[in-house]
């Protein structure tokens, strides 16, 4: 094994709040233009896509193929950028995927209808949902490596929250705006211009997300910029249990995570005959709770250990998925307690996901060795979730998806069982 791989060191940051900052503005705004398009999901069917006499299902669910379609670049996103942020450091990769968000939400924004282009408008949309999906996927791998490594000793679970509670945030500025103007415009305007307000704004804050990073401090060691630059696929050759294990950590928590905090309101649109704006709020209300959770998520995982709380989350999925799905009815009080119970458990995953895949993989791979196997994951099972889940309805058997859900995270729980501890452990460097 290279020495490289098992040196260990101080964090090379001297300001670590300021690393924070860099680190989590630029992910909020990554991830308020990724979560735009399924809040607005709806009005982008009516849109972008033909009208079935037969099925009115059928545009959502084109837009939903879409939305995963996304997903499934996420992994090529990973791949590359992570290379980018072991070969030239994590801030040039955090720059790169910024400046793809921005440019792919305003082509969003942009997207012209089905009824002004006919064709061209889905081709337009699935052009940029594809480098939205190319910029989320390498955003992840070189942020998650960012954060853990600016951490001090004892406080890598701390800092990898950061990674969710800015992802909640850029979620929740999405919610909030998609619920405003839903509650302020009138249907009509909504189908005309009002869906390509928050992609316009996206690509707006794009710009102040690149110029705040440009602050950031490199956190690859003296010793990996010295070294050999790594081959794209060395993390896959040399690495393959350890990339097996992050699919295996991932699984459960990508698709309880985007369940929960981007389909649950659909899901009850479409099963509960919840109201639109109730949804809508509903699911802001639970993110701003979400948020507050990550940080107390990581300082427990970093004082008693990241396998309990993994496991709290995946037992407790596997054991209340189907429950609580089954409690939602018409009922905005309903839905907010069932969000908000499944945020709990959630926060398991979320709060330390960034530390247990940093610390899985040596220094010199780490990014890119994190970012292919996850985003795939994510892909496999957070991208269709939603996709699954109204396929599931189509076909009559909505009952079968809370069941889907609950047997992916009790295998992700297996994994998490034999999943050595180390929280304590010093990060190699």
């Amino acid at each position: 094994m290279d020495v490289t791989e098992t040196k260990t060191a101080s964090p090379p940051t001297e300001r670590p709040v300021r690393q924070l900052l860099a680190a989590s503005v630029g992910n909020a705004v990554e991830w308020y233009d990724w979560y735009a398009y399924t809040f607005l999901a709806t009005y982008i069917a009516a849109q972008v896509f033909p009208k079935s006499a037969d099925n009115s299902l059928v545009p959502l669910l084109s837009t939903f193929a879409v939305f995963a379609v996304g997903f499934f670049m996420r992994p090529v996103g990973g791949l590359l950028m992570g290379a980018v942020a072991d070969r030239h450091g994590r801030r040039a990769a955090l720059t790169v995927t910024i400046l793809l968000m921005g440019g792919s939400s305003l082509l969003v924004g942009l997207t012209p209808t089905y009824a002004a282009v006919g064709v061209l408008a889905p081709v337009v949309l699935v052009l940029a949902r594809l480098l939205q999906g190319l910029s989320v996927g390498g955003e992840f791998a070189a942020s998650t490596t960012f954060l853990v490594e600016s951490a001090g000793p004892g406080r890598r679970g701390l800092f990898s929250s950061f990674q969710y509670v800015s992802t909640t945030v850029g979620q929740l500025v999405a919610s909030g705006i998609a619920t405003l103007l839903v509650d302020t415009l009138s249907d009509g305007q909504m189908n005309g211009w009002g869906w390509r307000v928050p992609f316009l704004l996206g690509a707006v804050l794009s710009l102040v997300g690149f110029w705040i990073r440009q602050g950031a401090q490199e956190t690859r060691s003296a010793e990996q910029q010295r070294a050999p630059r790594p081959g794209l696929f060395e993390a896959l050759r040399r690495h393959p249990r350890e990339s097996l294990l992050i699919g295996g950590i991932t699984a459960g928590g990508t698709i309880a995570y985007y369940t929960w905090t981007s389909y649950l309101p659909t899901y009850a649109e479409l099963n509960a005959g919840v109201e639109k704006s109730d949804a809508l709020l509903a699911g802001t209300i639970s993110l701003a709770f979400f948020a507050l959770l990550q940080p107390l998520g990581g300082l427990l995982s970093d004082r008693f250990g990241r396998r309990p709380l993994l496991l709290f989350f995946g037992l407790g999925f596997a054991l209340l998925a189907v429950p609580l799905l089954h409690t939602l009815r018409d009922s905005f009080a309903v839905l907010l307690l069932v969000q908000c119970a499944g945020m709990v458990l959630l926060t398991g995953f979320t709060s330390i996901s960034a530390a247990v895949n940093a610390e899985v993989f040596p220094p010199r791979v780490r990014a890119a060795g994190i970012g292919f196997p996850y985003s795939l994951t994510v892909a496999l099972f957070g991208g269709t979730a939603p996709y699954v889940g109204t396929l599931f309805k189509e076909q009559g058997h909505a009952g079968l998806f809370p069941w889907y859900v609950a047997v992916i995270c009790l295998v992700s729980s297996v994994v998490y069982l034999r999943l050595p501890e180390t929280a304590h452990a010093p990060l190699r460097r």
